[in-house]
Protein backbone atom coordinates (compact mmCIF):
# COMPACT_ATOMS: atom_id res chain seq x y z
CA UNK A 1 0.00 0.00 0.00
CA UNK A 2 1.52 3.37 -0.97
CA UNK A 3 2.34 5.85 1.75
CA UNK A 4 0.61 9.19 1.63
CA UNK A 5 1.85 12.58 2.72
CA UNK A 6 -0.05 15.30 4.54
CA UNK A 7 -1.78 16.44 1.34
CA UNK A 8 -2.92 12.90 0.55
CA UNK A 9 -0.56 12.61 -2.43
CA UNK A 10 1.84 9.79 -3.00
CA UNK A 11 5.33 10.25 -1.57
CA UNK A 12 8.43 8.21 -2.18
CA UNK A 13 9.67 6.31 0.82
CA UNK A 14 13.22 7.43 1.61
CA UNK A 15 15.48 5.71 4.07
CA UNK A 16 17.44 8.61 5.50
CA UNK A 17 20.44 7.45 7.49
CA UNK A 18 22.18 10.35 9.19
CA UNK A 19 24.89 8.11 10.62
CA UNK A 20 26.04 6.81 7.26
CA UNK A 21 26.16 10.27 5.70
CA UNK A 22 28.15 11.72 8.60
CA UNK A 23 30.55 8.80 8.79
CA UNK A 24 31.06 8.60 5.02
CA UNK A 25 31.90 12.32 4.84
CA UNK A 26 34.39 11.94 7.70
CA UNK A 27 35.96 8.89 6.03
CA UNK A 28 36.23 10.66 2.68
CA UNK A 29 37.82 13.78 4.18
CA UNK A 30 40.16 11.83 6.49
CA UNK A 31 39.13 13.94 9.47
CA UNK A 32 40.33 13.19 12.97
CA UNK A 33 37.31 12.23 15.05
CA UNK A 34 36.62 12.45 18.75
CA UNK A 35 34.52 9.57 20.08
CA UNK A 36 33.08 9.48 23.57
CA UNK A 37 31.97 6.05 24.67
CA UNK A 38 29.07 5.34 27.01
CA UNK A 39 31.65 4.32 29.63
CA UNK A 40 33.07 7.86 29.57
CA UNK A 41 36.28 6.86 27.75
CA UNK A 42 37.39 9.27 25.04
CA UNK A 43 39.08 8.20 21.81
CA UNK A 44 40.76 10.32 19.16
CA UNK A 45 41.54 8.90 15.75
CA UNK A 46 40.82 8.71 12.04
CA UNK A 47 37.89 6.69 10.80
CA UNK A 48 39.05 3.76 8.67
CA UNK A 49 35.86 1.74 8.07
CA UNK A 50 32.30 1.41 9.28
CA UNK A 51 29.26 -0.76 8.78
CA UNK A 52 25.81 -1.11 10.26
CA UNK A 53 27.06 -2.22 13.67
CA UNK A 54 30.62 -0.98 14.18
CA UNK A 55 33.30 1.56 13.31
CA UNK A 56 37.05 1.08 13.01
CA UNK A 57 39.29 4.00 13.92
CA UNK A 58 43.05 4.29 13.74
CA UNK A 59 44.46 5.73 16.93
CA UNK A 60 48.13 5.86 17.94
CA UNK A 61 49.09 3.48 15.12
CA UNK A 62 46.50 0.84 16.08
CA UNK A 63 43.13 0.00 14.56
CA UNK A 64 40.33 -0.17 17.12
CA UNK A 65 36.93 -1.79 16.48
CA UNK A 66 34.13 -0.05 18.37
CA UNK A 67 30.54 -1.26 18.35
CA UNK A 68 28.14 1.58 17.63
CA UNK A 69 25.97 0.79 20.65
CA UNK A 70 29.00 1.65 22.83
CA UNK A 71 29.36 5.16 21.34
CA UNK A 72 27.71 8.11 23.08
CA UNK A 73 28.93 10.90 20.75
CA UNK A 74 31.07 11.40 17.66
CA UNK A 75 32.46 14.77 16.61
CA UNK A 76 35.15 16.21 14.41
CA UNK A 77 38.23 16.86 16.53
CA UNK A 78 39.29 20.48 16.95
CA UNK A 79 42.46 21.59 15.15
CA UNK A 80 45.49 21.13 17.37
CA UNK A 81 43.95 18.21 19.32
Amino acid sequence: MPSTGVGGGRTAKHNINIQDGYLFQSLKEGQTMHLELVTGRNLLGRLKRFDRFAVVIESEGKEILIYKHAIATISVAQQGS
